[in-house]
């Protein structure tokens, strides 16, 4: 069996996730992508994983800065999940364009009005992962809010549907 690119990312779209924006303050401006290849990955100490393609320039301000952000995107924040996720993106242009306004954390990290839950992630380590970065962080903070999640389903954007119920469950 030969396996190509297309047929393997036709295979990972069949995997629901949700849509972030990593966030990282580079002198004293917002840089971000869009990120959907993100995962807890322990509870004791608190961490997290996200994937980011080497080519990007959000890999090098990783590296550098080693602090960011990971901003859980809400089910309205559609444009800006497609703001960032565009390569020709720049950051001056995220506000007007796509309507993402960002407040700082105590250490200058950006973080995203209106997202359904925020991380404030130090660097642990970084892996070298075919043409992509595994980049682990400890989480220092987190801020959670209400409301519903933006989803991504076989290359759509989604919303959130209705509850399964279980055999036997008429509740």
């Amino acid at each position: 069996m030969t396996l190509n690119p297309s047929e393997f990312r036709k295979a990972m779209g069949a995997f629901a996730t949700g849509v972030t924006i990593v966030t990282v303050d580079l002198d004293g401006e917002v840089h971000g992508m869009t990120a959907n290849a993100f995962a807890s990955v322990s509870l004791d100490p608190l961490l997290v994983l996200v994937c980011v393609d080497s080519a990007t320039r959000t890999h090098a301000h990783l590296h550098a800065k080693k602090r960011f952000g990971i901003n859980v995107l809400s089910e309205d924040q559609r444009a800006i999940s497609e703001y960032y996720a565009r390569p020709e993106r720049t950051h001056e242009r995220a506000e007007a364009e796509a309507g993402a306004r960002f407040e700082r954390t105590s250490h200058g990290t950006p973080l995203l009005q209106g997202s359904l839950a925020y991380l404030e992630c130090r660097l642990h380590s970084a892996q070298d992962a075919g043409d992509h970065t595994i980049f682990l962080a400890e989480v220092e903070d987190v801020i959670v809010h209400q409301g519903e999640p933006l989803l991504f389903f076989r290359g759509k954007y989604r919303l959130l549907g209705e509850d399964v119920r279980s055999a036997g469950n008429e509740s």
